[in-house]
């Protein structure tokens, strides 16, 4: 016995959704007429207008932008390649260029790059490409000649971490400058042994923090002692924990910790409280980043704080403008130190 179908209890058969063929038959034109009046492409005399109207709202017929846009070589779809879906970093970013693309009708294709520098996933499917218009970038493309290809294909933008070379528009903060001004407020507070919690060296940005952090030292007649120097594979909670365990079983002891994220400072945070360090007191700590958490965890984290909604905003703006033929300027953001309680 045949099945009935279930949206249809009765049993009667779903109807194919009228075409435009359809369309152009009963109002008489051809379907390009037809076309032109739904997309206002062309002038159309006012009686064939009408006829076509009228042809549309009988047959009830809905035109399909999506597969409109796909004929004019056009998905209104943004590919944005985020390196960790779990840094909540990357998620204020994503909400900045969300705002900009909805405005103007685009929708956005996230693909997770975390696996770029390891041996723990899949790595980038680059079929996401040959869906979209242009791509946002905040991964790190130096040394990947797979993904470079790709993106020198269609327009795109780099979003803090850009590339080394080249002439692609982007959008970031001075690191450098930035990773100065956590040092020196170290050193004004009286800090001399201050140590680094660094990423790795992969990301352009994780290179000029600490470029940054060497340049505030050696400006003060401080060498860089390389025992207050760890580098962490991930800038999560858990990495910190670890690079500040490691810290304290020195037989000299830093007095304050620099970190290259919030996430590596509140995680140094609870692996000094638990071994008995109160923070400031015993060791003080400045983060970089400067997310929503860092206010109210406790002690609040001193930090620089990033314009990570404006990142985003910025970015999604240079891309629009990439989309349609110009070519617009990186930009530099500013960046500027936040005050707590953790240093």
């Amino acid at each position: 016995m045949a099945c009935k179908n279930a949206a249809f209890p009765t049993g009667e058969p779903m109807k194919d959704a009228p075409s435009i063929t359809e369309v152009a038959a009963l109002a008489g034109v051809s379907i390009a007429t037809v076309s032109r009046v739904l997309n206002s492409s062309k002038p159309v005399n006012e009686q064939t207008r009408l006829r076509v109207e009228a042809a549309v709202a009988k047959l009830g017929y809905r035109a399909n932008p999506f597969g409109r846009s796909l004929a004019k070589s056009e998905s209104h779809l943004l590919l944005v390649l985020v390196p960790d879906f779990s840094n909540p970093f990357y998620a204020q970013i994503l909400k900045g260029v969300e705002s900009v693309t909805r405005r103007r009708g685009y929708k956005l294709l996230l693909a997770d790059d975390s696996n770029a520098w390891t041996e723990r996933g899949e790595p980038l499917d680059l079929s996401y490409f040959q869906l979209v218009d242009g791509v946002i970038s905040l991964t790190h493309v130096d040394g990947r000649p797979e993904l470079m290809a790709e993106l020198a294909a269609r327009p795109w933008v780099a979003c803090s971490e850009f590339p080394s070379s080249g002439p692609v528009p982007h959008v970031s903060i001075d690191h450098r400058q930035a990773a100065i001004d956590a040092v020196q407020y170290l050193l004004n507070s009286g800090h001399r042994r201050i140590a680094l919690i660094a990423a790795e060296e992969g990301y352009l940005w994780a290179q000029q923090r600490r470029e940054g952090y060497v340049a505030a030292l050696q400006r003060a007649g401080i060498e860089p002692n390389p025992e207050f120097i760890r580098t962490v594979v991930d800038t999560d909670y858990e990495s910190g924990g670890q690079a500040a365990g490691s810290l304290l079983a020195l037989a000299e002891l830093p007095t304050a910790v620099f970190a290259m994220s919030d996430t590596l400072a509140i995680g140094a945070v609870k692996a000094f409280r638990r071994k008995g360090k109160r923070v400031p007191e015993d060791i003080a700590v400045v983060g970089f980043d400067n997310l929503p958490l860092s206010a109210v965890f406790e002690p609040a984290l001193t930090t620089i704080a990033q314009p990570m909604r404006e990142l985003g905003e910025a970015a999604a703006s240079l891309l629009l403008q990439r989309l349609v033929g110009a070519e617009p300027a990186s930009r530099t953001l500013p960046h500027h130190l936040v005050l707590r309680e953790s240093a």
